[in-house]
């Protein structure tokens, strides 16, 4: 999360160990072997967030996300990542 009065007014994160399934602020760094598979543009107090996942086999990714090594992109979906689109990706 994202407090924008705090540290006097210079604004204040929280932050929390990586766990499978978690939001996080935009800027936030990518733990090895995550992928980004949401975004919500209101969360972190307007900064936008990004959902977090381990990655496997068939999980959607988001634009910006690193695929790991022995996953590859296919299939695209513009719905995906709430409109920004999402790639399927699978085992290489």
């Amino acid at each position: 999360m994202f407090d924008i009065s705090g540290c006097n007014g210079r604004g204040a994160w929280f932050q929390q160990p990586v766990r499978d399934g978690i939001w996080t602020c935009g800027g936030s760094p990518i733990v090895s072997g995550y992928v980004l598979t949401n975004f919500d543009s209101k969360g972190c107090s307007g900064v936008g967030a990004w959902f977090h996942q381990l990655v496997r086999n068939g999980i959607w990714t988001c634009p910006y996300s690193p695929i790991p090594a022995g996953y590859r992109s296919t299939t695209y979906d513009a719905r995906g990542c709430s409109g920004l689109g999402a790639w399927l990706t699978v085992r290489a």
